[in-house]
């Protein structure tokens, strides 16, 4: 269970206020059986929600709610997704609760979208706009590493630039199938389109130079067989 004392809860307020421009929309996914995590990812997000009067929070059963679900590819709980006051949907998912250093990833992320622009650098933004294709990015994390939060954030903000892109945070523990299935051995871990992966904490501008030379070799083999 996430619990905040006075002393955080004080500082979350401070970060929020001084941080958020407009106003967000929180989703949140859950059930009552077999998901150990619901329970305080729900609390977590009930708790953003009163530190701050705007950030609204809706709660959806991953079983009951099937349209929703299906309207926004929810395929694993607990889930939170954050849309603009506009209920824009910027491809930003986090798959497991955010604690620990993920706690700061969505901070970040309720910043950025609140914001409705990235902090990455004009050259950057361009080179991820020249994407023509969907990418789906998880990076697989675990509440204990330092590491993990930039390369959650990074993925955060390519999706708010390209609305082809998402972001997705997956908690390596409460998700083991997948953690096997991507042959997840240490964390952060970066998964683009189930193809190309890379290992540890890499500077943006490297991350994303090395995704756009992923992204054209992909489109030159695709021409090629064409």
């Amino acid at each position: 269970m996430v619990v905040l004392d006075e002393r955080q809860r004080a500082e979350i307020r401070h970060i929020l206020q001084r941080q958020l421009v407009r106003p967000v929309r929180l989703h949140m996914f859950t059930q009552t059986l077999e998901c150990m995590y619901c329970q305080p990812t729900e609390e977590l997000v009930r708790t953003l929600a009163e530190l701050d009067d705007r950030i609204q929070t809706t709660i959806y059963n991953f079983q009951l709610d099937r349209d929703v679900v299906q309207t926004y590819n929810i395929d694993k709980v607990p889930a939170i997704l954050i849309l603009d006051d506009q209920g824009h949907d910027p491809g930003i998912r986090f798959f497991g609760i955010p604690s620990g250093f993920e706690f700061e990833s969505l901070l970040h992320a309720i910043s950025l979208v609140s914001r409705g622009q990235s902090r990455l650098p004009a050259h950057v933004q361009a080179q991820v706009r020249s994407i023509d294709t969907p990418l789906h990015i998880q990076v697989f994390v675990t509440p204990t590493c330092p590491y993990c939060p930039a390369m959650v954030q990074l993925a955060h903000e390519l999706a708010c630039i390209h609305p082809q892109i998402r972001g997705d945070m997956v908690e390596a523990i409460e998700f083991p199938h997948l953690a096997q299935r991507y042959m997840v051995r240490g964390v952060p871990k970066t998964v683009v389109n189930d193809v190309w992966e890379i290992e540890g904490m890499v500077p943006e501008e490297v991350f994303v130079a090395q995704l756009i030379q992923w992204y054209r070799q992909q489109t030159v083999s695709s021409e090629t067989v064409r």
